[in-house]
């Protein structure tokens, strides 16, 4: 059963995130019937009285004008149950529901492949169509304004609405109307399954820049193979990037804090209520952890990659510059039930290495730096040329 850490941030890619957490709650779906194991923290029974349910079925069943199948029932009843707890981060997905967020999780989606922003103006924008993507290949470029998504004007619309107007199912098509300059432009473009790899990294000068976009299946590969380039580089530093990074597994994020961390530091420990859950530390010495290092955050920085930044900053093993991260310092863990459903339960709190936890606070960087309002390539990040600016003069 694997633990994530992740959460629901909507820009590019939809993500609906999860923190994972050791802790084992029982449940058992069978015949109609829920369990709860006896180590939940709640004074609640081993079993359900299901007859209330039963008699609201009836009253259904006999009086709905309209067409009612037994799974939407059955998701329905499970949906219910996990909304009692009232808490935004404890969830049911059904078997369709479920299969998109573990491909949302390794950032496989179908759409377009197109980083979208706001301008000054509230436009959308096009930052960068990716590589070898239909936007890329339909001949969208950095810097275009998309007026109409399918005729549909964007004046007012939010960066979410405008990723969910353009995305859709492989082989589909989007027709985006476009301001180029003084040019206007309508492109067709057919929607793809697009794998984009969580990873970035390249040397600007003498440093190097590794940019996560979340914490997947090949993360730690691709961030090991860019610490060893730029250990073979002899880089005077590196800037690690995760700015509207919404987290994932909580193994990538223990696996990639070591690569800067010393050999028993403290990653991050897991509580609920008082009592001590687990704790992770590294299990190595990491080869960059001589070397200087500023970790760029925003708002969108959460759970993961939160891990990550407390724990190089806790240890002394980098500086922060940015924004406020988002603040989400609760635990969850996802469960396998039958016909392909899952459910993420909160089950406990993480802390970071002060001993301090994170929910609804967020990690303050130690040098705040707003991002350009008008931000179009990194010639103008403000936050990104901060802390080349750092590395330079440290």
């Amino acid at each position: 059963m694997k633990r994530i850490y992740k959460l629901k941030i909507a820009k590019i890619l939809f993500a609906v995130v999860l923190l994972g957490g050791f802790f084992i709650l029982g449940y058992n779906f069978g015949n109609g019937n829920i369990e709860l194991s006896n180590s939940n923290q709640n004074q609640l029974p081993s079993s359900l009285n299901y007859s209330s349910v039963n008699t609201v079925y009836t009253i259904l069943r006999n009086n709905f004008d309209g067409k009612l199948s037994v799974a939407q029932i059955m998701n329905g009843i499970k949906q219910g149950l996990v909304n009692a707890a009232n808490d935004p981060y404890t969830e049911y997905f059904s078997p369709s529901q479920a299969q998109a967020f573990n491909a949302e999780l390794n950032n496989s989606f179908t759409g377009i492949g197109a980083e979208l922003s706001q301008n000054s103006n509230k436009q959308i924008i096009v930052i960068s169509p990716l590589k070898d993507s239909p936007a890329q290949k339909a001949g969208l470029l950095p810097g275009d304004i998309i007026n109409t998504i399918n005729n549909n004007p964007t004046v007012g619309m939010s960066i979410d609405t405008a990723v969910n107007d353009i995305r859709g199912p492989a082989g589909t098509t989007v027709i985006l109307g476009i301001s180029r300059g003084n040019t206007n432009l309508t492109i067709k473009i057919t929607r793809a399954n697009i794998n984009i790899p969580t990873v970035n990294y390249k040397l600007i000068n003498n440093i190097g820049y590794i940019q996560i976009t979340s914490f997947g299946n090949d993360t730690v590969g691709l961030v090991q193979k860019a610490a060893n380039t730029f250990i073979s580089d002899k880089v005077k530093g590196i800037i690690l990037d995760l700015r509207d990074d919404p987290g994932g597994y909580l193994s990538t994020a223990v696996n990639v804090s070591s690569l800067w961390l010393n050999q028993g530091q403290t990653i991050l420990t897991e509580k609920r209520g008082n009592q001590v859950i687990d704790s992770y530390t590294s299990p190595t010495s990491g080869i960059l952890n001589n070397v200087p290092t500023v970790v760029l955050i925003n708002s969108g920085t959460a759970s993961s990659a939160e891990i990550t930044t407390a724990a190089l900053h806790d240890n002394g093993h980098a500086y922060v510059i940015g924004t406020k991260s988002f603040g989400k310092g609760v635990v969850q863990q996802l469960f396998n039930l039958k016909g392909g459903a899952e459910m993420k339960v909160t089950v406990a709190s993480w802390f970071r290495p002060d001993n301090k936890n994170i929910n609804k606070i967020g990690i303050y960087p130690d040098q705040t730096i707003n991002m350009n309002e008008n931000y179009i390539n990194t010639a103008n990040d403000t936050q990104l040329n901060a802390a080349i600016n750092y590395l330079n003069n440290h």
